[in-house]
């Protein structure tokens, strides 16, 4: 493995910034919205636990209802998908629907309400400082690919004394998948390293001959539970990534903790 990466590309949410906060409270307005009612209890501490389970930003108020209707955390991780499926089908949800609310509620927040909204952004320890210190030293190369709008990613960062190279984000509206972003950036670098919280994106790529180039890295840090880091490491493709090897040498990354 090399010493260091010519490119370095970065998810944003679970890999440089926690959104945890911002997450749930979008979510809890938008169940509102769905059911009329405001949920009641306590649960964002099971919601942040749980968040690792959902795949799209559709199923988050089915989660928070699936709390509120008391299934339990244990339940929810170990059968999510049989789960979610029958609280679709007895509430009669619509997938696109819900999509669209959980869209128009966060847009409607960050028009009316932007220095708020951003507020529940938090950065993970040191990832900032590592940042600036590979920003001046200009190497590696960095890049963001995230699902999240890139003028929002920018802001946050410049909040944080970052001034990211403009043009080297790829947010939400390119709308294309992660691993098409990556093609891209391989027109312009041989090799890539790419650090990404969620197993089922890593996955993916992984799986494509042509991304073959790119070496993959989970963040241990990230929205994903311990059943997915123990995957990670028997993955031949995929290392597992601890913060104390992000802040340091390039040479210990994949080399366990």
């Amino acid at each position: 493995m090399p010493s260091s990466a010519p490119l370095l590309a970065l998810d944003f949410d679970g890999v440089i910034c926690n959104g945890l906060s911002e997450y749930f409270q979008t979510t809890c307005r938008a169940y509102g919205e769905i059911w009329g009612v405001e949920p009641l209890g306590d649960w964002e501490a099971d919601f942040c636990v749980l968040r690792p389970v959902i795949e799209s930003g559709w199923e988050m108020p089915i989660l928070l209802r699936a709390l509120a209707m008391g299934v339990t955390r244990e339940a929810i991780a170990q059968h999510w998908p049989p789960i979610r499926d029958e609280i679709v089908k007895a509430e009669q949800c619509d997938r696109i629907r819900i999509a669209t609310i959980v869209d128009q509620v966060r847009d409607r927040w960050i028009q009316e309400d932007l220095n708020g909204w951003l507020a529940l952004h938090r950065f993970y320890p040191g990832v900032l400082e590592q940042l600036q210190t590979w920003l001046a030293a200009k190497t590696p190369e960095l890049w963001i690919i995230s699902t999240k709008e890139g003028r929002f990613i920018a802001q946050l960062l410049h909040q944080q004394g970052i001034n990211f190279p403009k043009g080297h984000i790829f947010g939400k509206e390119v709308k294309r998948p992660k691993a098409d972003s990556l093609r891209q950036l391989l027109f312009q670098q041989p090799s890539a390293w790419f650090v990404e919280d969620r197993m089922e994106t890593l996955q993916n790529i992984a799986d494509q001959p042509d991304l073959q180039v790119v070496e993959l890295f989970l963040a241990a840090w990230g929205y994903n539970t311990a059943q997915m880091r123990d995957f990670a490491e028997k993955h031949p493709r995929i290392r597992l990534l601890s913060l104390a090897q992000f802040h340091g040498g390039f040479e210990d990354w994949g080399n366990g903790e």
